[in-house]
């Protein structure tokens, strides 16, 4: 099986929740600025996303102003 077929842990782990607390920003305020619901966000941020598209990325970074490699870390455990 291919590493996209596997439905397992993908080793990448979301740091949305300390960027929010480290900007004082809410889940919701992200979701105003960034044009995604508060439900998608949540998923991303409790690890429970399958994908992203880079758009929403690019725009969760922009309004967090961080780099991809500060909201996406992989998880060396």
């Amino acid at each position: 099986m291919s590493p996209a077929e596997d439905d397992g842990p993908t080793g990448i782990r979301c740091r949305l929740d300390e960027l929010l607390v480290a900007r004082g920003m809410t889940l919701t305020r992200l979701s105003e600025l960034v044009g995604v619901s508060a439900v998608n966000l949540s998923i991303l941020k409790n690890d429970r996303a399958r994908a992203i598209r880079y758009s929403t990325l690019a725009a969760i970074c922009r309004a967090l102003d961080c780099e991809v490699g500060e909201l996406l870390a992989i998880d060396r455990d």
